[in-house]
């Protein structure tokens, strides 16, 4: 991977990877909080970091940051505008920055980032990471990734229950974590106390050292990683790249000691063992430069010397951070390898009997040890000298914008309070806005005493912060003192302005008293003149002379009422004018019309008028309207009278008919000509129908609606009256066609007569037809069979299926006397049946396909249809059929 291509190769191999896993909630979690800590570990270096990895890297200035702190690297100029367009800019520059570092980015583009996109942008942060983080990282000829892992299994391979095979399931129980601390800072964590079955506690008890001790920021949660089948490989991965960079420079500054270790001693004579010189002159060496750095550097521990700006504190505490991670790691290792060589040299000196080896005065080990002793204290001193020294710029801090956020609020408040109150508007205004501006004024000096609060605070803000030696104090207290000195010249302008509204208010009290009366007063009457205007101008509907008799009463009543009403106005015109008398007499500058009225003398007046306008206006209107409605009662009673004779008329007419009808008095021949004669009295009868029309057009006209005088209506009338002559003429009808059947059939006066007892007897509702259980009531009398069974409602099926073949349910007197004529002869004689067809055909000679399908059923028609011969006679005509060879067909000629 050392060659572009390879390089391109690695990135591509290193890119693949599955972006669906995103998905997985807890994965996404675990990234989520793993890539925000890296990129904080950096940002930090900047005095910023992010709180939501998909927001805050959306504009794209964060990101340039960051991709220029872990690369040392300046990036072209970022684009301050907020708008879209410039965040995509910015981003499309970062994400050329990684390209250009050989980073082939998958799927991957600016508007996703800008857009907020959570998959995304942990699949862009981690892409930085494997570059600038993994990508470098080389352990015995492998790199990257496979680098990482082999220098995970070296490094824990001697300790037990630790066996790294990747980077996901192999750290879930926290071991391997400890296990890497331990071996290279032995003195932070007591492993063999660690237990295996309890992974919660290995795991938080590395992460809190790691970011005590090692500067590395907490990355992981113990639960998250416990409580997921398969952490996420890739969170993994990037804390334990923080624990390789943290511990690598001091790996480098050891290896000369384990050179100078092989050579510690050489063989001579008879294999005695020697010191090497040149393990002396090594340790020699080192041991004054560790001396050396450790006495430079306490006086930087030791040095208190406060900055004024949480800033340059910040920048001292990430430079102490340094320290610790960067600096005094690699001196840790080579305090223990200088302290291992030195022991390992006594043992086998001691084991070979020989003296002890002895350095010089102030080389010692002890004194090594008395100098890092020295300087851990210096270290922690230095380090809570910080942390107190941060929370008192962060609490001068906190002070100095409270004292800026209160003072601002309260000169924003007193903007223009001073002017407010040295105008003079209550020397002009009416005694309603003197009042107004005393209950503002109120409102003022309420506002005045509750900001009393914030002026005590700004003032004991600014003392804590001279107390607390505040670098800007001095504008601190210019400002503060500013503030006091307007809040007494606001108090006194208060007191002075509430004088001047008290003294003029007393002297518009008397004015305002008549104003008051006058507007009481005012108001109800000028109600009742607006209500009198629109009563009297009202428009007005009435439907009868009650009604209009009504309104003319009411509106005597309110014309009684005029006088006192005129007494009313003129004592209102009175009040006003004492106003003008007291206002001129006292010299008062009135300063408008009267504050609780808006109506005017003038406008009483007007009114007036026009009340005494309108008032024979009304009278005129209203006699109108009663001379139209006593002509609507004239037109009402001339046409209930003649309602009330044609309504009754009509009845008895229609019962008279229906009573011939019925009674059957005398031959049918007699009662036909006594129906023509009563149709002839009732066409006689129609001028009268006539007459009404006319009378009902005239109320039309006139808009009438209603007639109490009578119940009838014309449309009632009219319906009675085509009902009368419609019954008439299906009456006479049925008496002709009853002659034709008695003719026809050879039916006697006798026999119609005991039909029409008989039918009139089972008709009990009198409707003129029996209904079906009536005609099976007659049926049973006659002697049929049709009760209810199965076989009597077959026969009664049967026989309603000649007597009313159209089913509607009810039997005709004219299909009971066909029924009846049928069942009491057997056959027709050939007489009767030329006859019939001579009475079907209208007395021709002839008769037609036509209207034998008209008259007859369906197969009846058919069957006279085959059996009749075409007609030859001298007035036949087309489709012409003779109804004699029918009756030659059924009887012969004997019997013709």
């Amino acid at each position: 991977c050392q060659t572009a291509g390879g390089q391109q190769i690695y990135m591509e191999q290193e890119n693949d990877w599955d972006r669906d896993l995103l998905l997985d909630p807890a994965w996404e979690k675990q990234q989520r909080k793993t890539f925000t800590a890296w990129c904080n570990s950096h940002l930090r270096k900047s005095g910023t970091q992010i709180d939501n990895i998909e927001e805050d890297f959306r504009d794209g200035l964060k990101l340039m940051l960051l991709l220029e702190v872990i690369s040392g690297e300046r990036l072209p100029k970022p684009e301050r505008g907020k708008m879209r367009v410039h965040k995509i800019n910015n981003v499309n520059k970062a994400l050329d920055f990684i390209a250009s570092k050989g980073v082939k980015l998958v799927s991957i583009g600016a508007e996703e980032i800008v857009d907020g996109n959570a998959k995304m942008t942990l699949g862009m942060i981690w892409t930085i990471i494997l570059r600038f983080a993994i990508q470098d990282i080389s352990v015995e000829e492998t790199s990257a990734k496979e680098g990482l892992l082999l220098w995970c299994q070296r490094k824990t391979a001697p300790y037990k229950n630790v066996n790294v095979q990747n980077f996901h399931i192999s750290w879930k129980d926290g071991l391997a974590f400890n296990a890497l601390i331990h071996r290279h800072r032995p003195e932070l964590i007591d492993y063999d106390k660690l237990r295996k079955d309890d992974p919660v506690t290995n795991l938080n008890n590395a992460f809190e050292v790691a970011e005590r001790y090692l500067d590395i920021p907490k990355m992981l949660d113990a639960e998250d990683i416990v409580g997921t089948l398969r952490p996420d490989e890739k969170a993994i991965m990037t804390y334990v790249s923080c624990f390789y960079h943290a511990f690598s420079g001091a790996q480098k500054s050891v290896l000369l000691l384990n050179v100078s270790v092989k050579c510690l001693l050489y063989v001579r004579e008879e294999n005695v063992f020697s010191v090497d010189p040149l393990f002396i002159s090594l340790s020699h060496a080192f041991f004054l430069q560790l001396l050396e750095w450790i006495r430079r550097t306490i006086p930087w521990l030791e040095n208190r010397a406060p900055e004024k700006t949480m800033t340059e504190m910040q920048q001292k505490l990430e430079d102490f951070r340094d320290y610790r991670r960067v600096h005094k790691p690699p001196k840790v290792q080579e305090k223990c390898q200088l302290e291992i060589n030195f022991n390992t040299l006594q043992t086998k000196l001691r084991l070979s009997n020989r003296p002890a080896f002895m350095p010089s005065e102030g080389r010692m080990v002890s004194d090594i040890n008395g100098a890092w002793h020295k300087l851990e204290g210096a270290e922690k001193g230095y380090e809570e000298w910080l942390l107190n020294e941060i929370r008192r710029l962060e609490r001068l801090d906190h002070l100095a914008e409270k004292f800026r956020q209160k003072a601002a609020i309260h000169e924003s408040w007193t903007d223009g309070k001073e002017a407010m109150l040295t105008q003079k508007d209550y020397e002009t205004a009416s005694l309603s806005e003197i009042k107004a501006l005393l209950k503002k004024h109120e409102a003022f000096e309420s506002d005045l005493a509750a900001h009393q609060d914030r002026v005590e605070q700004i003032a004991a803000i600014a003392q804590e912060l001279n107390e607390l030696d505040y670098y800007d104090s001095p504008s601190v207290n210019a400002r503060c003192q500013k503030i006091c000195e307007q809040w007494d010249a606001l108090g006194s302008l208060t007191q002075s302005r509430r004088e001047s509204l008290e003294r003029t208010e007393k002297q518009l009290e008397s004015i305002d008293e008549l104003y008051l009366e006058y507007a009481k007063r005012a108001a109800p009457f000028n109600n009742w003149m607006e209500g009198a205007m629109e009563d009297l101008q009202d428009m007005f509907i009435v439907h009868n002379i009650e009604e209009i008799q009504g309104l003319i009463t009411a509106h005597d009543q309110f014309k009684s009422t005029l006088p006192e009403a005129n007494k009313e106005r003129e004592s209102i015109q009175a009040i006003h004018a004492e106003v003008q008398k007291i206002a001129q007499y006292n010299g008062i500058k009135l300063a408008g019309n009267n504050p609780y009225t808006t109506i005017t003398p003038q406008t009483i007046d007007k009114k007036w008028e026009k009340v005494q306008q309108l008032v024979p206006q009304r009278d005129q209107a209203l006699q109108e309207e009663l001379a139209r409605q006593q002509s609507n009662d004239h037109l009402r009673r001339q046409f209930a009278n003649q309602a009330n004779m044609i309504g009754p008329w009509i009845q008895n007419k229609m019962e008279e008919i229906g009573r011939i009808s019925i009674e059957m008095n005398g031959t049918l021949e007699d009662q036909l000509t006594h129906l023509r004669q009563y149709e002839q009295s009732i066409i006689e009868y129609k001028p009268n129908i006539d007459q009404l029309e006319g009378d009902h057009q005239l109320i039309q006209e006139a808009l009438i609606f209603d007639n109490k005088y009578t119940a009838y209506t014309m449309e009632h009338l009219r319906v009675g009256w085509e009902q009368l002559l419609t019954t008439i003429a299906r009456t006479i009808n049925e008496i002709e066609n009853q002659i034709l059947t008695r003719d026809a059939k050879g039916i006697s006066q006798e026999q119609l007569h005991e039909y029409r007892t008989s039918f009139n007897h089972f008709d009990k509702d009198h409707s003129g037809v029996l209904q079906a259980e009536e005609f099976k009531a007659c049926l049973i009398s006659l002697g049929y069979d049709v009760e209810n069974d199965k076989q009597g409602d077959a026969e009664f099926g049967r026989i309603m299926g000649i007597v009313d073949p159209n089913n509607s349910g009810a039997v005709t007197f004219q299909a009971f006397i066909d029924f009846m004529s049928r069942e009491t002869t057997d056959t027709d004689t050939a007489d009767q049946v030329i006859a019939s067809f001579k009475i079907l055909a209208g007395d021709k000679n002839y008769i037609t396909a036509e209207e034998l399908r008209r008259e007859l059923p369906p197969d009846q028609a058919e069957y006279c249809i085959a059996r009749m011969a075409p007609y030859t006679g001298p007035d036949a005509v087309p489709g012409a059929l003779d109804y004699m060879s029918f009756s030659t067909a059924l009887y012969g000629e004997s019997d013709l």
